[in-house]
């Protein structure tokens, strides 16, 4: 008998092993790609992101509140409604004071706080309103407080109204109250950041918009009952803090205030 030759056997059809590797990987890479995506083929709506929105709703407010609290500065604008008041508020805050302006139905005024130097500058007429209990009363005193930087002291009733204000920790931590059953998985966006919202009451109770890029901090807060709204960005930023020139400032003494309010 002859001896075969090794390697003189049948051999497959050329192309026909590269073909089905080639069939193998694919399906590898479709099945990868249904898993990214999901099953209806929409993108995945976390990829490139902090990963927050993956959380159950009470610890994504958790971690907008430790961020929130962790950061030395921010800056917030937008409205607030307290006690039957309206308060439009452009504030930049800092661990150790604050500045900006606030404007209400009857005036508006700037804020200054150092430390706790508190520095209000307004018009003639909303000092007057202070001093007799009734906005625009005219009052030759209160025309000297005009434009100047009044050092409001601190056991004047218009110290204990407005520098709450001016307290970073204060003002984030009454304004960041959701209430209600907390929902989450809304996505949004402000200021081209993308967000996850957060809803306390299904929307009733308010809603919060934060951040899913970089560190998860509060960008916007619908407040419950129509309450206002507020929106919440530079984060760490530096904030310029430093007291009024001399020639700027009235220190008007121990008392302001006669009642009443703007």
């Amino acid at each position: 008998m002859s001896a075969i030759p090794p390697g003189s056997g049948p051999r497959p059809l050329p192309g026909t092993r590269r073909t089905g590797r080639a069939a193998l990987v694919g399906a590898a890479c479709a099945a990868l790609a249904v898993a990214l995506t999901g099953c209806g083929g929409e993108e995945n709506p976390d990829a490139g992101t902090n990963g927050v929105g993956k959380l159950p709703a009470a610890k994504i407010e958790a971690k907008a509140r430790a961020a929130a609290q962790r950061a030395d500065t921010v800056h917030l604008a937008g409205n607030v409604v307290s006690q039957g008041r309206t308060y439009k508020l452009d504030m930049s805050l800092a661990k150790d004071g604050a500045k900006g302006e606030l404007t209400t139905k009857a005036a508006a005024f700037q804020l200054l706080r150092v430390g706790d130097a508190l520095y209000l500058k307004a018009d003639a007429a909303f000092w007057a309103g202070e001093k007799s209990g009734k906005p625009g009363t005219p009052d030759q005193a209160a025309d000297k407080l005009g434009g100047k930087y009044v050092k409001v002291p601190a056991k004047d009733p218009v110290y204990q109204r407005f520098s709450g204000f001016t307290d970073k920790d204060t003002l984030l931590a009454g304004l960041l109250g959701l209430h209600g059953k907390l929902t989450a998985g809304d996505r949004g966006e402000v200021d081209g950041v993308r967000t996850v919202r957060v809803s306390g009451g299904a929307g009733s109770g308010g809603t919060l918009d934060v951040s899913l890029e970089g560190t998860p901090y509060p960008l916007r807060l619908h407040r419950a009952g129509d309450a206002g709204v507020v929106r919440m960005g530079e984060w760490g930023k530096t904030v310029d803090l430093k007291a009024p020139d001399e020639d700027q400032v009235v220190d008007y003494g121990s008392r302001i205030s006669g009642g009443g309010g703007s």
